[in-house]
């Protein structure tokens, strides 16, 4: 049987959730494929970044991943990390409206009310806010129509307080965006779903939403590593051929041939290949198949930059602490920090006895500016906006300040049809090269785990292995 080659550009956690399922069927089956995976930088895991220092874990990129989706426990079992696996310690989150912390409703689902007593005595909204929003419960449906955003849709639902106040913080602290720019279709078309069927959010949630056990703590939503989310590459680079792996090699270009594909690397050289996974941002594959006009539909697609600041005190320097694992930040709020998580709460693992670890984040889609500002200067205005509503009294024992540009990809309206546009003329003209990773399908830990297994499957179709 003919030899063939899989060249991988990216080594993040799509690139290699690609290259170890692609070696598992390749050393399962007796295939005849040699994979090869290409990562500019030295790093392995893209975004994904642990250090320790001084008993610290620090998570410079994400810090977990939802428990409900369940590729990446399924991958951490496959590599022998599951019984690694903590659950983030639970606790009282708050929102931050013109600059006073108020507590997250409980019952409440993505800023979505589900149980009406807790929304009802809500310190979040005004009367009128509240019954703007229970106009959800009478409210015709729209019409079934195309994309629109976020913020179009909420607002028609339950009113510009409750997603103001509560619907955008949250959402745009998961895409770092605009809430009035983003996509429903690509971010949550289950809530559109929701309307359609049930004619209300609040009813179609209340129908839909497993309802929590009485009297019974909190489950915990999310899942990391005793030794950091990176420990989950580490054991992925583990279990694939040592060989396989290209460290500060990059793609430059990929052009088709007559069969197969020429793969030019930036140290000069070239491979061939039967097929490529494309598991890097989209400016990045735009660039290397920048010959093929249909590729310009990315040029479309856009990214904001985040910074954020882990900073570490002893326990003593904190003179009003607050009892909760975080806070996001209202956009009608003057602060520059978008949200705050107290580290050594939500993650008791990750911080020595007696020490407290607060990570804030920065870059709103209109303060990108502050992304560049020095170290100090994002260290200082973290605490002082936190002095706003905490009482610090010593300045961190030490800070890391961590810049991801362009890291956060922003699902437009109109996000789905570009994509797929994009893939139907790869499939149409270039069979056999695949896309995978946070720019295209989901941003999350298990959606580009998601996105790394089906290029897989495609490649395998492809290859009619």
């Amino acid at each position: 049987m003919e030899h063939k080659k899989v060249v991988i550009a990216g080594g993040g956690i799509s690139g290699l959730t690609a290259a170890y399922y692609l070696q598992k069927e390749i050393r399962e089956k007796q295939l005849p494929i040699d994979v090869q995976l290409y990562e500019a930088s030295n790093h392995l895991g893209g975004k994904i970044d642990t250090i320790k220092c001084d008993g610290f874990t620090i998570e410079r990129g994400p810090d977990s991943f939802l428990e409900r989706k369940k590729s990446a426990t399924r991958l951490a079992r496959e590599v022998g990390l599951e019984d690694k696996l903590v659950p983030n310690g639970t606790g009282q989150a708050y929102i931050l409206v013109k600059d006073k912390l108020h507590k997250m409703p409980s019952g409440s689902f993505m800023g979505i009310p589900t149980r009406i007593r807790p929304f009802l005595f809500s310190s979040l909204f005004t009367p009128a806010g509240k019954a703007r929003a229970a106009l959800d419960l009478i409210k015709s449906k729209q019409p079934a129509e195309g994309d629109q955003s976020l913020g179009l849709f909420f607002r028609r639902r339950l009113g510009n307080q409750v997603v103001d106040n509560l619907i955008e913080p949250l959402l745009s602290g998961i895409y770092a965006g605009d809430i009035d720019d983003l996509s429903l279709q690509a971010t949550f078309p289950h809530f559109y779903q929701l309307e359609q069927e049930h004619g209300s959010l609040i009813k179609g949630l209340r129908k839909t939403v497993p309802k929590p056990p009485k009297n019974k703590p909190k489950p915990s939503m999310f899942r990391t590593f005793e030794d950091g989310l990176h420990s989950l590459v580490d054991a992925i680079e583990g279990q694939l051929k040592p060989e396989s792996v290209h460290k500060n090699t990059g793609i430059d270009h990929i052009e088709k041939k007559a069969e197969g594909y020429h793969v030019l690397l930036s140290n000069g050289s070239v491979e061939k290949a039967d097929a490529v996974i494309a598991a890097v941002p989209y400016f990045a594959v735009q660039r290397m198949l920048s010959q093929y006009d249909f590729m310009d539909t990315l040029k479309e697609l856009k990214a904001t930059s985040v910074a954020n600041v882990a900073m570490t005190f002893d326990a003593s320097a904190i003179k009003k602490d607050i009892d909760g694992t975080g806070f996001v930040v209202s956009r009608n709020s003057r602060f520059r920090i978008t949200a705050c998580t107290w580290t050594h709460k939500k993650w008791p693992h990750s911080t020595p006895e007696g020490k407290v670890m607060l990570r804030c984040y920065v870059g709103k889609p209109n303060d990108q500016e502050v992304v560049d500002l020095p170290d100090e200067e994002i260290t200082e205005i973290a605490l002082r906006d936190l002095n706003q509503i905490m009482k610090i009294s010593e300045q961190p024992e030490f800070s890391i300040v961590t810049r991801w540009y362009d890291s956060m990809p922003q699902y437009s309206v109109g996000h789905k049809e570009r994509i797929q546009q994009v893939t139907e003329q790869l499939n149409k003209q270039l069979p056999g090269v695949y896309l995978a990773g946070a720019s295209y399908e989901g941003i999350g830990l298990p959606d580009c785990i998601d996105q790394g297994e089906a290029a897989v499957e495609q490649v395998l179709q492809h290859l009619n292995l």
